[in-house]
């Protein structure tokens, strides 16, 4: 019985799709079939040439499935069958039809006589090309499965089977897929097959259904897992990057149980694997949320985080540490993940003795290879884990709380102080999506951003830097949406998160201001405890005359500056700041306009108008009676 995983289910027929092993049934079948043509054959007493060599067709047929039957004997389990399924299932189904010719041509009285001589001779000719084709494609079977070159160079099959005549793709994903499963192959080899996998992906999505309908996650995963070297395993990571390109086909890859062997890789590999497999947790996390849960239970965060803070002065901000009185205490301070199934709680304790000595060995070896790479290997490195990182944030809050309850959120504050380029963006979107979690979510808002922590206070001052004078328009709108979605952390003195938010109400580019007033709008929202006391503030940074410029400055910069006006009117009434920069009567034309229609704007917009003609009929009847 052949010791091999399935394929998944799609394609032609007799392949099946549940995982397991090819059957002792699929392998005697065929067998017993082609044994019964070549007895029919010797008792055909009609058509006795097409019999006969029909009947040696189906000798040659059934030593060749013998073959195959001892090459699935000794081959290792999990090895790659859906092949061996689809060809087994294909000769059983011919030699089944060529049974029914040959056993025809037995005994037949004369109306059967005459049907069988006018059709018989084509039926047998046709039945003779398919034993042909089958027997081609069991060569071609077993020259994928050889232990040496098929014939193909590189370890590869060169001919195409008949059963994949119509579709060439097919027969080289399972050429491919064998072949990377293999361990008689050579590490080449299999890096090469995996190489094309990714290749075929790369090309269009038809080749992406393919491959994985015909069951190649599971071989690459293997790869990834065990590769019997760096390359081949880099291979593996490329290849199911590439295939990540959608949900569908990320649920897929999950269902192979693929986040587990991800997060291992991902914890002790060297640094150019750990590139291409923190890159695969950016496609599998970017396309599905239940990747990035699945991550978060995996705990993928730690690892990226201890990758990502190597060589980041973190200490500088914080207090210096005592001596470290175990390697537990050693390795939580340096952020190494653990691995296996044993891992670090929060007090820094191990779950096994083993634990502590993979991490010992963590520490030791994987430190110094590190040291000892290029400075662009490891930047590469760090960028990747960064977008990782981004990507298992954006829109989860288990992955948020993840980065938080490590020094996660010290190591980007850090990085976005001393870094550029890419890895700044990506450290800077992490914060926004860990920022907008904490918006909605008081415990995670409480836990990760009270203002007297340091890895808070970093936050807080990189991101008011990045929003007055960040390199790029991008940084400057994500740093300014990440203050807003704090708004509710900061207290009522403190004022300096709010001047720069008041200034960027003036940039140049519209994008900026709309943002900037969207972020005070959080603060002066009814909903923030202190809106009162923010309102008030953001008056006296002189914000209105700035906001009627905003208002009046073109349609699609209208509605945070109308909101905000709104708050304001409602909070602060008697200002007259809102009275000299008519904010009533840009409120009663916006209430008159389409943008009046607005859910934001529905409720609001009428209650602040009402607020400020309250406060101005009274006022007016005031200097009336002192005028008097």
């Amino acid at each position: 019985m052949m010791a091999m995983n399935s394929g998944r289910g799609g394609g032609g027929g007799g392949g099946g799709g549940a995982k397991g092993t090819v059957e002792e049934g699929e392998l005697s079948l065929p067998i017993l079939l082609a044994e019964r043509v070549a007895t029919a054959a010797r008792e055909a007493e009609s058509f006795k040439w097409e019999c006969t060599d029909a009947g040696k067709k189906a000798d040659h047929l059934a030593g060749l499935l013998r073959s195959v039957t001892r090459v699935a004997a000794s081959a290792p389990a999990p090895s790659y069958d859906r092949p061996v399924r689809r060809i087994l299932a294909e000769s059983s189904k011919t030699l089944d039809r060529v049974l029914a010719l040959v056993r025809r041509c037995r005994r037949a009285g004369l109306l059967r006589r005459v049907v069988t001589i006018t059709t018989g001779s084509t039926d047998l000719r046709k039945a003779l090309a398919l034993l042909d084709a089958s027997a081609a494609d069991l060569r071609w079977l077993l020259s994928i499965y050889s232990d040496e070159d098929g014939g193909g160079g590189g370890g590869f099959a060169i001919s195409l089977p008949p059963i994949a005549s119509t579709d060439p793709i097919l027969a080289w994903v399972w050429s491919y897929a064998a072949t990377v499963q293999s361990p008689a192959r050579s590490a080449a080899d299999r890096a090469h097959a995996a190489q094309a996998l990714a290749s075929l992906a790369l090309d269009n999505d038809r080749n992406k259904k393919i491959i994985l309908e015909e069951g190649c996650v599971p071989p690459l995963l293997a790869l990834l897992r065990d590769g019997p070297a760096v390359d081949s395993q880099i291979a593996a990571a490329v290849a199911l990057s590439n295939l990540a390109n959608a949900a569908d086909n990320v649920s897929v890859i999950l269902s192979e149980l693929a986040v587990p062997v991800i997060v291992h890789v991902l914890s002790d590999s060297p640094m150019r694997l750990q590139t291409q497999v923190a890159g695969l947790v950016s496609r599998l996390a970017a396309h599905h949320p239940d990747a990035q849960e699945e991550f978060a239970r995996e705990n993928a965060v730690r690892p990226l985080v201890s990758i990502l803070s190597f060589e980041v002065p973190l200490d500088e901000l914080r207090p210096a540490p005592k001596k470290p009185s175990s390697i537990h205490s050693l390795v939580k301070g340096m952020g190494v993940p653990s691995t296996g199934n044993s891992s670090l709680s929060g007090d820094g304790s191990s779950s096994s003795s083993r634990s502590s000595s993979l991490l010992r060995d963590y520490y030791h070896h994987h430190r110094k290879d590190r040291e000892n790479e290029s400075p662009e290997v490891k930047l590469a490195l760090k960028v990747a884990c960064a977008e990782a990182l981004w990507m298992l944030a954006k829109g989860c809050l288990s992955n948020c709380r993840k980065i938080t309850e490590t020094k996660g959120l010290l190591c980007l504050s850090k990085i976005i102080e001393l870094d550029k380029g890419e890895l700044l963006h990506h450290c800077m979107m992490a914060v926004m999506e860990i920022a907008a979690a904490a918006e909605i979510d008081a415990d995670l808002r409480r836990s990760a951003f009270k203002m007297n922590s340091p890895a808070a206070k970093s936050v807080v001052e990189q991101l008011i830097r990045v929003a007055q004078q960040g390199s790029s328009i991008v940084l400057q709108i994500a740093a300014i949406k990440a203050i807003g979605c704090l708004a509710r952390t900061f207290p009522a003195k403190e004022t300096k998160v709010l001047s720069p938010l008041v200034l960027q109400l003036g940039h140049w580019n519209p994008e900026v201001a709309a943002e900037a007033a969207r972020a005070l709008g959080k603060f002066a929202e009814p909903d923030n405890f202190l809106c009162v006391e923010h309102s008030k503030t953001i008056i006296e940074f002189a914000a209105v005359p700035a906001l009627m410029r905003l208002h009046r400055s073109g349609e699609k910069a209208q509605l945070p500056p109308v909101i905000l006006l709104s708050y304001l009117a409602l909070h602060v009434p008697k200002s007259e700041a809102l009275e000299r920069a008519k904010v009533l009567g840009a409120l009663q034309s916006v209430a008159r306009s389409p943008l009046a229609q607005d859910p934001s704007l529905r409720e609001l917009l009428p209650r602040a108008i009402y607020q400020l003609e309250l406060y101005q009929v009274g006022l007016h009847a005031d200097r009336q009676s002192y005028d008097v």
